[in-house]
């Protein structure tokens, strides 16, 4: 495991740390915090207002992981950059789509 998500019974979390008001939508690629806690990163065109940042990160892991819309959301750190996305589905499957976010070795 890379650490930048845990697996859970229905699916895994990603951690990911939104950059808003990009000026395109990406996902970047892994990084550590200062306290050796790893995510992803990721830019998203919409403002941090009423959601529209959030749902825009929900959309873009969503084509990124290859899931339905409706099996992302975000589980934690509404309001902060850094954020837990929970991604419901088989999590084996799931853990072998987010290798994508991994730099290649």
């Amino acid at each position: 495991m890379a650490g930048f998500w845990r697996m859970r019974e229905d699916g895994i979390d990603v951690f990911v740390r939104l950059t808003p008001r990009a000026s395109s939508d990406a996902v970047g690629g892994v990084e550590r915090t200062a306290n050796g806690r790893s995510h992803i990163t990721a830019r998203v065109r919409a403002v941090p207002e009423k959601g529209a940042a959030n749902a825009a990160l929900e959309k873009l892991v969503a084509s990124f992981m290859g899931v339905s819309r409706s099996s992302v959301s975000v589980a934690s750190g509404g309001t902060s950059r850094l954020k837990t996305v929970r991604i419901g589905g088989d999590p084996r499957e799931l853990e072998a789509q987010a290798e994508k976010f991994a730099p290649p070795r």
